[in-house]
């Protein structure tokens, strides 16, 4: 059996920043052989930063890093987001007058590769033999996710940093890649960012808790034993503390919504298809949303989820030519697009990576009053006050002011929830709104939804792919199949 290729990696009170966007402060952490670590905390503590620096990012303002590796595979909603952008930006060239198809999957992963055979097996195993000559940008976030894995694991990196790698993943696609990581536990160290407790692999040893100083500065507060059973009790229940008596903020008086005809369904899919040349996605699918009915929509990566929220919202350009009414107006027949997303509040991750703008967390609550991303409106004294409600319902009133940008990725999470039911909307879409958040931020956004639900006015779209994530008040379920 080979050994674990890693030394010792020796931080020794070392202090990083990210270009003045966050600073990790007096690290002293030992990582040894034989060791695999998963690093959680709080949601803005910095736990995709400190496995950042693993890889080489950062600035190191003080203090040593010691034994780090070369060939470092790394896999975060960052570096997603990153790869995302990079190909966003080719639409940008237009001086060559020619429309950019973008970089092709199969070109994303064996040009990147160090083994092509174990790249071919995992391109089986993850079930995207299919995709490998479609454009990376067109992908789904799990099929995405899936490319990102492939490539971190075919380059037989000497340390494996997996930044929630379970979150987007179908059942199916995730006991596959926990069998691969325990297979592999022997030759390959791995640190693993995770925000759920109950996804932890049997094999980690060691687990890393980040918490943030009162100068806002991550730090690393406790390490644990994984094998001393009271520490790692304790540490469980610390993440996962509920947040009690929840109050929603009303909406705004002022300024409420149109009034919809209370004899019509939110939504009626007749015979919905979704093909791409010769291949259907959604086939012929009959679905009907009441008023006060809330749904939970599930299905394995590929199956359509994404564009069937797309037919709704209008954002997709096979909803015209399907039969679809939404809010009584029927698409195609004259209505605007504003006249539908005004009744909708949306919360997925394309929204997140939208979001680039340099606005306030509290601007970004009050844009969901106008649909906008970023603010252009001056807005009222009322709707400020909600917005300060909401924050200090997220425990971020001190953060009124922060750039939305200089966030962490839960916060910036918890923020666009708010964001989507601010105005509460007749329809309320949540495309996985527990993506990336930790247990207690989890457990606060559901128990934000169940209050919703309990109500009358918003009716919930519940996206997921964890079933313990079941909402009280969501009794109507919707699974899509992948052709």
């Amino acid at each position: 059996m080979d050994s674990l290729r890693l030394d010792n990696i020796l931080f020794e009170k070392v202090t990083v920043n990210f270009d003045d966007r966050f600073t990790l402060s007096e690290i002293d952490w030992t990582i040894e052989p034989n060791q695999h670590w998963v690093i959680t905390g709080t949601n803005g503590a910095g736990k995709s930063a400190l496995a950042a620096v693993l890889a080489g990012v950062g600035d190191i303002e003080r203090g040593t890093v010691t034994g780090l590796p070369k060939n470092v595979g790394l896999v975060s909603f960052e570096a997603q987001a990153e790869l995302i952008a990079k190909e966003l930006k080719k639409d940008d060239a237009d001086i060559m007058d020619v429309i950019s198809l973008g970089t092709p999957v199969r070109e994303m992963i064996f040009d990147y590769c160090a083994d092509p055979d174990l790249a071919q097996e995992l391109v089986e195993k993850f079930g995207i033999y299919p995709l490998l000559d479609r454009a990376f940008r067109k992908l789904s976030t799990g099929e995405t996710r899936k490319v990102m894995l492939i490539r971190a694991l075919a380059n037989k990196p000497d340390l494996l940093i997996l930044d929630e790698p379970f979150d987007g993943l179908d059942v199916d696609t995730l006991a596959m890649l926990q069998a691969h990581l325990a297979s592999i536990i022997d030759t390959t160290p791995m640190i693993m960012v995770l925000n759920r407790f109950d996804e932890m692999p049997d094999f980690i040893t060691h687990i890393a808790l980040l918490d943030k100083k009162k100068d806002d500065q991550g730090r690393l507060a406790l390490t644990v034993d994984k094998s001393d059973e009271n520490a790692f009790n304790e540490l469980y229940q610390l993440l996962h503390l509920k947040t009690t008596d929840l109050d929603i903020p009303e909406a705004d008086p002022v300024n409420k919504l149109p009034a919809l005809d209370p004899s019509q369904p939110l939504v009626i899919l007749n015979q919905a298809t979704i093909k791409y040349g010769d291949t259907i996605i959604v086939d012929k699918l009959d679905w009907t949303i009441e008023r006060g009915q809330h749904w939970q929509l599930s299905g394995p990566n590929g199956s359509g989820k994404t564009g069937v929220l797309s037919l709704i919202t209008g954002d997709h350009p096979q909803c015209y030519t399907n039969d679809i009414f939404v809010f009584g107006f029927q698409r195609g027949k004259g209505e605007s697009i504003w006249q539908i997303k005004q009744f909708i509040g949306y919360v997925s991750t394309s929204l997140q990576w939208e979001y680039r703008v340099s606005t306030s967390c509290k601007n970004v609550i009050i844009s969901g009053f106008y649909d906008s991303i970023g603010m252009y409106t001056k807005s009222s004294d009322n709707q400020k006050k909600i917005a300060d409600q909401w924050l200090a319902l997220l425990g971020m009133t001190d953060r009124a002011d922060q750039p939305f940008n200089k966030l962490s990725y839960g916060d910036q999470r918890l923020l666009l929830i708010a964001r989507a039911m601010v105005k509460h909307p007749p329809l309320l879409i949540l495309d996985e709104p527990c993506l990336g958040l930790d247990d207690m931020n989890r457990q606060l956004v559901l128990a934000l939804i169940e209050k919703i639900c309990q109500g009358s006015e918003t009716t919930v779209l519940y996206v997921n792919h964890h079933a313990e994530d079941q909402i009280k008040g969501i009794d109507n379920y919707l699974r899509l199949k992948k052709n």
